[in-house]
């Protein structure tokens, strides 16, 4: 019998993986928080579903692919959730950045329900995740991994299996976090700095992007600077929350994280000057003094 799968959240991430599934051969179930993405997918194939329970009805797995830890509470356990509705040894794959306790502690309320769990933060961004191309940090059991894993392989080019048990994949995932958010607010003071300066952005960028100082980031997101587009593929308060549990983790051992709490700072104070819902590469526009490009420079 074919292996049902559903995906909850068909936002940047959560699109794609449904439309890797669906490519792989999966019949798809899949619900959104708005009908007229649902609908979208289902034009294509798939099966646009009401609510989280209705999506779980039949599904040997559900991938969860929503913002946080509050959502995916009210993804499984809210009104309509779907954790009442899934079958006895189906399995919950959760792809949100959490806090690691919290992830161990779901892995424990779901077992008392019968049910499977993977701790399963994902990376790459969206271009990824539409080509089956992303990165998993997985940790779950042996019988959630031999219900879920060929599930998991349809969706990412890398699966890492870093634990019999939730919470090594969230650990590992802030860990990421912490670099990918110090990486952004890094490329973009160093921008910032070369526009005080008078320096030509997009010979800066081309100088970079073949120079030792270059990182994914900076190549990454400065082109969106560049090119004037804000439009949030990873918004300002995404690292808001991520650095803050990077933060949260470190704080419960006694461990300094001076870059973080700068990068953290940063974060906020581009959230707080209204820039919280365009991409995080608007960090860069806390900085005074400068003249951003209008986008006609693009790299």
């Amino acid at each position: 019998m074919q292996t049902v799968a559903g995906v909850i959240g068909l936002g940047a991430m959560g699109k794609g993986i449904a439309q890797s599934l669906r490519r792989s051969g999966y019949a798809v179930r899949v619900f959104d928080v708005r009908p007229e993405a649902t609908e979208a997918f289902a034009r294509d194939g798939g099966v646009a579903c009401t609510s989280p329970a209705d999506l779980a009805n039949g599904c040997d797995v559900v991938v969860s692919v929503v913002v946080n830890a509050a959502q995916t509470e009210q993804v499984l356990f809210g009104p309509q959730g779907c954790a009442a509705a899934m079958r006895p040894g189906s399995v919950f794959v959760m792809c949100s950045t959490v806090d690691p306790n919290w992830s161990i502690q779901l892995e424990r309320r779901l077992a008392d329900l019968g049910l499977l769990y993977i701790d399963a933060p994902i990376s790459g961004g969206a271009a990824k995740a539409a080509n089956g191309e992303m990165t998993m940090m997985t940790a779950g059991t042996p019988a959630a991994y031999a219900v879920a894993e060929p599930v998991l392989q349809a969706m990412a080019g890398k699966v890492y299996k870093l634990g019999d048990s939730a919470g090594a994949g969230s650990k590992v995932k802030i860990i990421n976090q912490l670099l990918a958010g110090v990486h952004i607010a890094a490329a973009a003071e160093a921008m910032a700095l070369g526009l005080r300066e008078g320096v030509d952005p997009a010979a800066l960028y081309e100088v970079i992007t073949h120079s030792a100082g270059n990182s994914w980031m900076f190549e990454n997101r400065m082109a969106h600077v560049l090119a004037a587009d804000y439009t949030p593929l990873s918004a300002v308060d995404i690292f808001v929350k991520d650095l803050g549990l990077v933060l949260d983790m470190a704080r419960a051992s006694k461990f300094p994280l001076p870059l973080s709490s700068t990068a953290h700072q940063m974060f906020m104070q581009a959230s707080t000057a209204g820039f919280a819902r365009e991409d995080d590469s608007a960090v860069i526009k806390i900085f005074p003094g400068i003249d951003l490009p209008a986008g006609k420079s693009t790299p």
